[in-house]
């Protein structure tokens, strides 16, 4: 079994300093919070990014200055950046952080109703775009798949030449309008992707860390971060991105799962091998 990724995702869209003032807004905010989640064994930070006021902002330059901090304190990580931005922003919006060539980047597959008038919009075409795009800078997409008909799609866009194998996945599980995140739904999800592609599980909210002990348990990867999640424990706000990695970190060790360095990751996921 290979060793364990965990990605934290460290800020989100959605979320707010009015959930939990440990939210990260500013480049000093998200480059400390990513600092935490590393030093607590995350290899992967999953980037979004915000103004100084909380407006999430796909804007490459801010994107630039927030994976530059993260550098400086964190040499070492890979840094994923979100083309899925906020709900309602438009593909070429959404799609700026590519320009700045990461070796990995999100790639959603699916539209989901997120409740009441919000409806995350990814088209076929839309999909087809990012998934070329990634293709010819060689950045490694993480297949964002929030239900089992969108690892159907990723499926079918890579035998049609627009996602490059082996495919990553990523479990996006309790997220309202997608799959429930149940030990049940978990193996359907896991026994439907294609041999050779690896995985992560995203929980979401009180979920999160069931259904990191899932992908612990099962061979695949975590995520964890106050982008899905902002408590700790029941009614116990995370002080950090570090507390829930740390959490993360010690269900592994109780499991027997050691925790793969960034190094061992890029080589897990095979980044700089896609060309």
């Amino acid at each position: 079994m290979d060793k364990l990724i965990i990605t934290a995702a460290v800020c989100g869209a959605e979320v707010t300093k009015e959930h939990n003032s440990a939210v990260p807004y500013t480049v000093k905010e998200i480059g400390q919070e990513a600092r935490l989640a590393y030093e607590a064994g995350a290899s992967i930070i999953h980037l979004h990014v915000r103004e100084d006021d909380g407006t999430p902002t796909q804007s490459k330059e801010r994107f630039a200055e927030c994976m530059a901090e993260i550098k400086r304190l964190c040499p070492d990580v890979i840094i994923q950046p979100s083309t899925g931005g906020a709900v309602g922003m438009a593909n070429n919006e959404r799609i700026q952080p590519l320009d700045l060539k990461p070796e990995m980047a999100t790639l959603d597959c699916g539209t989901c109703n997120f409740g009441g008038d919000e409806i995350f919009i990814n088209t076929e075409n839309t999909i087809r775009e990012f998934g070329q795009r990634m293709i010819e800078l060689n950045i490694k997409p993480e297949v964002e798949v929030f239900d089992k008909g969108m690892i159907d799609t990723a499926i079918r866009l890579n035998k049609q030449g627009f996602i490059k194998s082996p495919m990553h996945f990523n479990f996006v599980m309790g997220v309202t309008g997608g799959i429930s995140a149940t030990p049940r739904d978990f193996v359907f999800m896991r026994e439907s992707i294609p041999a050779g592609s690896t995985f992560t599980v995203s929980g979401i909210g009180k979920l999160q860390f069931p259904m990191a002990v899932m992908g612990i348990i099962s061979g695949g990867h975590v995520r964890v971060g106050f982008e899905d999640n902002i408590y700790l424990s029941k009614g116990v706000l995370a002080k950090s991105n570090g507390e829930l990695v740390e959490k993360v970190t010690r269900l592994a060790n109780e499991l027997g799962r050691d925790i793969a360095g960034p190094a061992e990751a890029r080589v897990i996921l095979g980044l700089g091998e896609q060309q």
